[in-house]
């Protein structure tokens, strides 16, 4: 029997590629001959992923409410593995590689995955029975969708912590502050008050015990990396900005309103359906106050303010800017 050329050269790289190791390449090619077929369900882990789901209840419904938080983790994890190739400290090999149009490349598929989630979310809204989830979710406090770790890192990725400052902190705290004093006054810590003594849930004092060091430490790395610091990188002195930075600036505004906007309205939407009552709203199950908290025009929060005009970010969360007048980039 005899080898093709192609067969032959490939041949001839893997004894390169294994010499330059120090291996032998007739014991993997042996490993290779004694080696299964790898079957999707393998690859993809499907038994052990369509066991993670562990109800608390017996209701059904239970199980969509947990598949679908567990798909948004998913998605986010996506998003992190784009947003951590762009947002790498100057003393990483590829961080000075990074050009504009990777960047667009990566921005605009984590838009594609917030497009694909704002898309699925009414299999929140409208895909449980309503007296269904009102009952099994009281057996799963003081959980909550706030504790979303990786929601928080996509945030701290896109823009820099002085951003993310709760709008009643923004005036009164200079934006080059160091990282703790920032973190301290973050958006998030106050939307997961109590709503009648103003002291931390349990929630929030949960996910501070697990992830505060980790995001402080985030916060450190990502200083001066983040999505706008790239975007102000390339943008600073060009007068005529290129078509690419144009493409950009249009989808950092994509970005800006698929997570600062149409998320957080979609969760706010839902949030309506099953507890909003015409005398008083049913409490989050981890306490936030979500009439405050989710509602965008509240929060105020922007990762690329000098993106948008001020008409704009005083509409902010009102209607669709994406269809209004062009951004000051454009």
């Amino acid at each position: 029997m005899s080898f093709s050329p192609d067969i032959l050269h490939k041949l001839e790289q893997l004894q390169a590629k294994y010499d330059a190791l120090g291996q032998d390449l007739g014991s993997y090619l042996e490993g290779l001959l004694q080696a299964d077929f790898l079957p999707y369900w393998d690859y993809v882990q499907l038994d052990v992923l369509l066991n993670l789901q562990k109800p608390r209840t017996a209701f059904e419904d239970e199980k969509i409410f947990i598949l679908y938080h567990q798909i948004t983790e998913l998605y986010f994890k996506l998003c992190l593995n784009e947003l951590a190739q762009l947002c790498r400290p100057e003393d990483h090999p590829s961080a000075a590689t990074v050009q504009a149009q990777e960047v667009l490349m990566r921005v605009e598929r984590v838009n594609r995955y917030f497009d694909a989630l704002a898309l699925s979310f009414s299999i929140m809204t409208d895909g449980m029975d309503p007296e269904q989830f009102l009952k099994f979710r009281m057996a799963l406090l003081p959980a909550s969708g706030f504790q979303s770790a990786q929601y928080r890192e996509i945030e701290m990725h896109c823009t820099e912590l002085n951003q993310l400052v709760h709008r009643d902190f923004r005036d009164r705290i200079q934006p080059d502050a160091d990282i703790e004093t920032l973190y301290a006054h973050i958006y998030w810590k106050q939307g997961a008050m109590e709503l009648q003594s103003g002291k931390k849930t349990l929630t929030l004092t949960q996910f501070e015990a697990k992830y505060d060091k980790t995001l402080q430490a985030r916060a450190h790395q990502l200083r001066g990396h983040t999505l706008a610091s790239l975007w102000h990188r390339w943008s600073t002195g060009s007068t005529e900005p290129s078509p690419t930075l144009q493409a950009l600036a249009q989808a950092l505004r994509i970005l800006d309103h698929r997570v600062n906007v149409d998320w957080p309205l979609a969760h706010y939407r839902t949030a309506v359906r099953y507890l909003q009552r015409p005398t008083q709203d049913i409490a989050a199950t981890g306490g936030t106050n979500w009439q405050q908290y989710l509602p965008p025009r509240m929060q105020l929060r922007i990762f690329f303010p000098w993106l948008w005009t001020e008409s704009q970010i005083e509409s902010w969360g009102k209607k669709d800017l994406l269809r209004d007048e062009p951004s000051p980039a454009s």
